[in-house]
């Protein structure tokens, strides 16, 4: 058992006693949060993994690091992390941007699998205030998010960085600098790039290392007093891990066993991060823990997270989607998606019972890009229109109808091809928010879905007003005006 003090309240370190959680309303009817996934691999602005895969010979990213910075003997990940600076980052400004588009949290990253934090902290020299930047980038955003009113979550990715991490011990098989050592292997800065020793592999793929799992306990204690100090620091409204419960990977495991000792780290940072925010709210906690397991005998302990996915069907219990417009970190060869694809996932998640984190790339300076400006007040537009649809409603007794359906596979998010017959459901006392996912070019809205017990008294075009209707022969027939509220989903508001 590591020695994993945490603080007092209702909840205990265990599987019993965290299943006791009940989702905070707040997190119910904000449905969107955005997402600062922001660090110092955002430098080259050359995407994800960047940190990694600079050391993966014959990789894309490591061809562009030799070729731009020199060779990862010379010029490693420490040196990367000296060039981002943050120069022009602006909170105040970006967050009046998200909470006009719609954000009701907002989320910043406390550190990647790089191992480098985004804030100051006292245990890990490589962090935001003593390099790079020199500022606490999560203590300024939590200042701005506080300012307006927004719950405050921060996101870990450090569970898998102990295997995650291991490449930076290689060397070149071939090449002017074969056999030399990559500066991942010089003792100065092992504590930013790890001992790794049993994992001294490089030809090993990263998931044959499982990287949430390692029985180093040396590992399970850093992990465990890096994620309370940040507890600590910042009393997050949200936690969410970049994983499962870091250190149990039962993704491909059909055991469980509550009381296997390994599920003892992560477990102790779940009841601290309640029981914090219990002592802050009146013995009541607010706090939500993400985490990516989808055995409910694991996420029944906080809000599930789907990476790039979704539900198909309206789940019991909230959970929520993780997305970008791109890539994860800013890359200059992304495609995003657009307005209309971002808003149309929305609204088939709400009406599922999710919400939606929506990650906005930031270049290294800390500004966005035109595109993403014009991506935010596309929505912030939509949101003016739609939004009574969307906050503090709850899902109807069907999530929808029509015949479209979003692909369901993981890291797959192809924009559905949808049609004027199909329409997702939200509900707010006795007014059901149907959202018509294409425009009918007759102008026509027919629904199918409410039987003959659901009298309709009252339709709105939100946006508009009031709009003409028949209800018979088991189908409810709007006429919409010529000109609609918005180019993208329009809402109907049905008063039953």
């Amino acid at each position: 058992m590591l020695n994993t003090e945490i603080a007092k309240g209702p909840f205990e370190p265990t599987f019993d006693s965290l299943r006791t959680f009940e989702c905070p309303e707040w997190f119910r009817d904000a449905k969107l949060g955005i997402w600062s996934h922001w660090g110092a691999q955002s430098v080259p602005m050359y995407g994800d993994w960047y940190a990694r895969n600079l050391y993966v010979e014959g990789s894309e990213q490591y061809r562009y690091h030799i070729r731009h910075y020199g060779h990862p003997s010379q010029f490693g990940y420490k040196d990367i992390v000296q060039l981002w600076k943050a120069e022009k980052f602006d909170p105040e400004e970006l967050m009046d941007l998200y909470a006009a588009a719609g954000a009701k949290y907002f989320v910043a990253q406390a550190m990647h699998h790089d191992n480098f934090f985004n804030y100051d902290s006292k245990i890990h020299r490589w962090n935001s205030v003593n390099m790079g930047p020199k500022k606490d980038i999560v203590a300024l955003w939590k200042q701005a998010a506080v300012k307006r009113g927004l719950p405050f979550g921060l996101t870990e990715h450090l569970g898998a960085t102990f295997s995650w991490f291991h490449w930076n011990k290689g060397q070149d098989k071939e090449g002017p600098y074969k056999g030399i050592p990559y500066d991942g292997n010089d003792p100065e800065y092992e504590d930013l790039y790890l001992p790794n020793r049993e994992h001294h592999d490089p030809d090993k793929k990263m998931y044959d290392l499982d990287p949430w799992y390692t029985p180093n306990q040396w590992w399970h204690k850093r992990w465990f007093d890096i994620v309370k100090e940040v507890i600590d620091l910042y009393q997050p409204d949200l936690l969410y891990s970049d994983g499962v419960v870091p250190f149990v990977n039962t993704w491909d495991k059909s055991d469980f066993n509550p009381d296997h000792p390994d599920y003892q780290t992560g477990l102790h940072a779940v009841a601290h991060l309640y029981n914090t925010s219990a002592s802050l709210n009146g013995g009541v906690n607010r706090a939500v823990y993400n985490q990516k397991d989808r055995k409910k005998e694991i996420y029944s302990i906080g809000v599930m997270d789907i990476e790039r996915s979704q539900e198909p069907d309206i789940k019991p219990e909230p959970w929520q989607t993780d997305t970008c417009l791109g890539d994860w970190f800013y890359n200059v060869k992304s495609v995003y998606k657009k307005p209309g694809h971002v808003i149309e996932m929305f609204v088939d998640i709400i009406a599922k019972n999710g919400n939606l984190l929506l990650n906005i790339p930031q270049k290294p300076d800390g500004t966005i890009d035109d595109e993403c400006r014009y991506i935010l007040k596309e929505m912030a537009r939509w949101i003016e229109a739609c939004g009574e649809g969307v906050y503090g409603t709850r899902p109807f007794r069907v999530s929808g109808e029509g015949g479209t359906r979003v692909v369901i596979d993981h890291f797959k998010e192809d924009k559905a091809e949808w049609t004027a017959s199909d329409f997702r459901f939200t509900q707010k006392g006795s007014t059901v928010y149907a959202f018509q996912m294409a425009v009918p070019q007759d102008r026509l809205a027919v629904i199918r879905t409410f039987g003959s017990e659901e009298k309709v008294k009252n339709v709105r075009l939100l946006g508009a007003g009031e709009v003409p209707f028949q209800q018979s022969f088991g189908a409810l027939v709007v006429s919409l005006p010529e000109t609609l509220p918005t180019e993208y989903v329009n809402c109907l508001a049905i008063e039953i």
